[in-house]
């Protein structure tokens, strides 16, 4: 019974510094938002804020971007730079902000 409690244990742990290595990559991800949007999506005064928005809302925008959708100067750039996935979970990194 013990050897189980440890194999439990262990699993445990590595699915926990799984999703602790997952919200680091986003956060990285987001991180390049950063210059234009804020860190952590709270912009200055004339850019698009992102904290705290819709995530389907991000995701759409940022879909469209990739797609060519939606005109840009830069944002279709970077966009095509995501996975779909990608996309969705920095959409989800914003929308999980606080605003200002």
């Amino acid at each position: 019974m013990k050897a189980y409690q440890h194999i439990l244990a262990a699993g445990l742990l590595g699915a926990a510094t799984l999703a602790q290595a997952q919200v680091d990559q986003v956060k990285v991800w987001a991180a390049a938002c950063a210059n234009c949007h804020g860190t952590n999506g709270h912009a200055q005064p004339g850019m698009e804020a992102l904290a705290g928005k819709d995530k389907d809302e991000i995701l759409q925008k940022l879909l469209d971007f990739k797609n060519g959708r939606k005109p840009a100067t830069l944002m279709h750039q970077l966009a095509k730079g995501y996975t779909d996935d990608e996309l969705r979970a920095i959409s989800a990194y914003f929308a999980a902000q606080k605003k200002q």
